[in-house]
């Protein structure tokens, strides 16, 4: 298409109403601030209240009735709205009484309705329908299994649960199905995880305006060492979730975990703040933005365990572990971003780590018959081929592409009452042992992670007495060392030695 020159007559007409616009704006209503991380997640004891009514063609559920939920879904058609009346609703006295919605169900719960496993059911919503909706529900008192759910126990796809209570449940209280929304949810107190999202084809989660508080009640971890089951929330096998907005507290264990082979995490405007362990852990996992984040006083815990062991490990705040950017798994970003966060006097900052003996198909991978997302099978990562490329980078979980920026790193250690073992900021690998057919064996890691693997730190600001590892444990560094030849880290960084 052909388009005419505009003449000097149309230029002035354009800057003239470019100015009244510019004059409109100075002029009108101001924008609104951003929220604050966290900012409407304050949801336990004051969630949204349900219809004091039914809904027209809704479905009445009495709870003087035993086990009502349960009949009253068997006999309706999928697409059912119920309307929980208030009251305690139980379903009934076996083990396995449990409620199996169908495809397109809805529970509304009126205020004061709550449903009460009695420490008798294993579980409340179990099946695989689709499209099932639950608001305004208390939902207490379960004994599901260690890793098992109460709700959405089979994780179906496209779930909405908004506004309801998961408390003093055992196992996690809620799973995860494809698609799932979960909105201004509380959960708080119970044994495991407050949510579990584990395994098969989950994608795009929603968690948003969530409040998470004394979840692991039970210390799972206690009783099983090593098994890395714990905390307010675990990921498995993610591929693609949005944590938004939630307030994330006072949970046994870490706050977010994210373990093996998830990808495309949006973690933004979170307040996670006093957690046993680390607020975020990122592991064997891929492709991630963290921003804009209020963590504070998280890892102090875990961190005084370290140091009354003499373990000179950099336990973290932020922990990347196995984990990076990689541009050839589908997502919204190809890098680990981490900007924009203010780190406040938590027990220490970013740990970059890479274990050397953790790779496809290496009987140190804690994620036992995995095999990182761009290998086929496990059985591929063995010798001869694992000793040359592809393989030789493909099976292994790296730490690579990580971008640390615009970050604020606060600690006062009067107030986080450390002396030794914190304010420490790490890049670092162990030296290459296991097994014996390895390709990664000596510093071969060490090297890669430090010097090789784009991880960059640059244009933070530090306040108080931070020290810095890089390539190993027993390298401490100082911020000008940290930012000189070999490492160049912290382009662009400020530093001062004492926190304001």
């Amino acid at each position: 298409m052909t388009t005419r020159p505009r003449t000097a007559g149309h230029r002035a007409v354009l800057v003239l109403g470019a100015l009244a616009i510019l004059a409109s704006a100075c002029t009108g209503p101001q924008a609104k601030e951003p929220p604050k991380p966290g900012d409407g997640a304050a949801v336990c004891g004051n969630t949204q209240r349900g219809p004091a009514r039914p809904p027209d063609n809704a479905v009445v559920v009495d709870p003087d009735i035993a086990g009502k939920l349960t009949t009253a879904t068997q006999d309706n058609p999928a697409g059912t709205t119920f309307w929980l009346a208030p009251g305690t609703h139980i379903l009934g006295d076996g083990e396995y009484d449990q409620v199996a919605p169908k495809d397109g169900n809805t529970y509304l719960a009126a205020p004061g309705a709550i449903l009460d496993g009695r420490e008798t059911n294993r579980y409340a919503f179990t099946g695989k329908a689709a499209d099932v909706t639950i608001t305004h529900l208390t939902v207490r008192n379960f004994v599901p299994p260690v890793n098992e759910g109460v709700v959405n126990h089979d994780s179906g796809a496209r779930w909405t649960l908004e506004h309801n209570t998961f408390r003093d449940n055992s196992g996690a209280a809620l799973m995860a199905g494809d698609k799932q929304v979960m909105r201004g949810n509380c959960f708080k107190n119970n044994g495991q995880y407050g949510l579990n999202a584990c395994c098969g084809d989950i994608t795009d989660l929603v968690l948003e305006r969530n409040e998470f508080v004394g979840n692991n009640t039970d210390d799972v971890e206690a009783a099983n060492p090593g098994c890395g089951c714990t905390g307010a929330m675990k990921f498995w096998a993610i591929d693609g979730a949005d944590i938004i907005g939630n307030w994330i507290h006072d949970n046994r264990g870490p706050g977010i975990w994210a373990d093996t082979n998830n990808n495309d995490f949006l973690i933004e405007r979170n307040l996670i703040e006093r957690n046993d362990g680390a607020a975020i852990i990122y592991e064997t996992s891929y492709n991630a933005v963290i921003r804009d984040n209020l963590l504070r006083r998280n890892a102090w815990v875990t961190g005084r365990e370290f140091a009354a062991n003499s373990d000179n490990f950099p336990v973290a705040t932020i922990y990347i572990s196995e984990s990076g950017g990689e541009p050839r798994v589908p997502a919204r970003t190809d890098r680990i971003e981490i900007a924009r966060n203010t780190l406040e006097n938590n027990w220490s900052g970013i740990t970059l780590w890479e274990n050397a003996d953790r790779f496809c198909n290496s009987a140190a991978n804690t994620s036992t018959g995995a095999c990182t997302l761009l290998v086929d099978s496990v059985e591929r990562c063995a010798r001869p081929g694992i000793a040359k490329p592809p393989l030789y980078d493909d099976c292994r979980w790296k730490t690579q592409r990580v971008e640390i920026h615009h970050n604020r790193f606060v600690l006062d250690p009067e107030v986080v009452g450390c002396r030794v073992l914190c304010a420490r900021m790490a890049v670092l690998a162990n030296f290459g042992t296991f097994p014996d057919w390895s390709p990664y064996e000596g510093d071969v890691v060490r090297e890669a992670i430090t010097h090789e693997q784009d991880n960059r730190w640059h244009d933070n600001d530090y306040r108080g007495p931070w020290t810095f590892l890089a390539f190993d444990t027993n390298t401490t560094i100082t911020f000008t060392q940290w930012r000189a030849a070999p490492y160049q880290q912290d382009v662009g960084s400020s530093f001062a030695p004492v926190s304001e």
